[in-house]
């Protein structure tokens, strides 16, 4: 089956099609599992394991003692596992890190990526396709066949077993869509997909975790917890993730180069975390400054012919 039929006008999230249904191949999974499974990530990652129930997932970050980030993830249960879901390669990066601790505990990590597909389903009748295939959804993470279903605002994540998965793929008639189509929403949510070549770079609040629930402030220790806790209490954060939405004559990649606009020309500033682009229409994620204003001008560096635009963030960065 070909997986990349379609190319739609995607950098415009006003023109999402009314079903577009992306294989996430880019996407792997973690399984945790073991006795001592659920309280061994709890004490490593930023959000409260011990309180999630099973029918919800939430956002999360592993950090390094420093309190900068090896993994941001969304994580939920499966069976008697827990899942934690993010780019194949920084989940490749991640794992060794975490199994390193985890030979204290009875606890088992493993990569179940090949074990699953991964399927994002959106558009205005997404929800309409989906309970014609899967039935009513009642929670956040809901149970098919083979696996579960996760359900993002007006989004939906499939996650089912591979023999599962020929047989659903192969009955959809709609046109499957590359996954930068899917990469391009979750841009536009404001997400912090970080890849491991932004390993130790950034605190979670850098990348708006606190924003998106990603941050448990009242559970007890867990590594990096004292740099994530005196970003919060004593300030110090000087930068944010920022939406840019724009052209480029350039293909870009996150190792692409910012320049922003000032009196005088241009001078480089922050870091691209995840990028769709489609011929020259570009949307990305950028670590910038905080003080960087809605509406700044960016370009790439090295390209003249690319114009770029800060837009505003889909939530609050605003403390309580």
């Amino acid at each position: 089956m070909n997986l990349s039929l379609s190319q739609p006008q995607w950098l415009n999230t006003d023109e999402t099609p009314a079903v577009m249904i992306s294989v996430l191949d880019h996407l792997g999974l973690m399984r945790v599992t073991g006795e001592q499974g659920r309280s061994f990530i709890h004490g490593q990652v930023t959000t409260d394991i011990s309180s999630l129930e099973k029918q919800q997932w939430r956002w999360g970050a592993h950090c390094d003692p420093k309190g900068k980030m090896l993994a941001a993830f969304r994580t939920f249960a499966l069976d008697d596992a827990l899942m934690l879901m993010m780019p194949k390669d920084t989940l490749q990066a991640d794992l060794p890190q975490l199994a390193k601790y985890a030979v204290f505990s009875k606890a088992e990590l493993t990569d179940a990526s090949d074990d699953y597909r991964i399927i994002g389903v959106a558009g205005n009748d997404a929800a309409t396709w989906i309970h014609d295939h899967f039935g009513e959804l009642t929670h956040e993470v809901n149970d098919i066949p083979g696996g579960l279903l996760l359900k993002d605002a007006d989004r939906f994540i499939i996650i089912i077993e591979q023999s599962a998965a020929t047989p659903l793929l192969g009955s959809i008639n709609e046109p499957l869509y590359r996954a930068e189509a899917w990469q391009a929403l979750e841009i536009s949510a404001g997400y912090p997909n970080i890849r491991a070549s932004h390993q130790g770079q950034f605190v979670p609040q850098m990348c708006n975790l606190q924003a998106i629930n990603g941050i448990s402030f009242e559970k007890g220790c867990y590594m990096g917890q004292e740099t994530v806790a005196r970003m919060k209490y004593r300030g110090g954060n000087k930068r944010a993730l920022y939406i840019v939405a724009g052209t480029s004559a350039d293909a870009i990649n996150t190792e692409s180069q910012l320049e922003i606009a000032i009196e005088d020309g241009f001078k480089k500033i922050g870091t691209i975390i995840e990028v769709a682009q489609y011929q020259q229409q570009v949307l990305l994620t950028a670590v910038l400054p905080n003080d960087t204003e809605i509406g700044s001008q960016l370009r790439i560096a090295g390209c003249s012919d690319s114009s770029l635009t800060v837009q505003p963030l889909p939530y609050s960065l605003e403390e309580e």
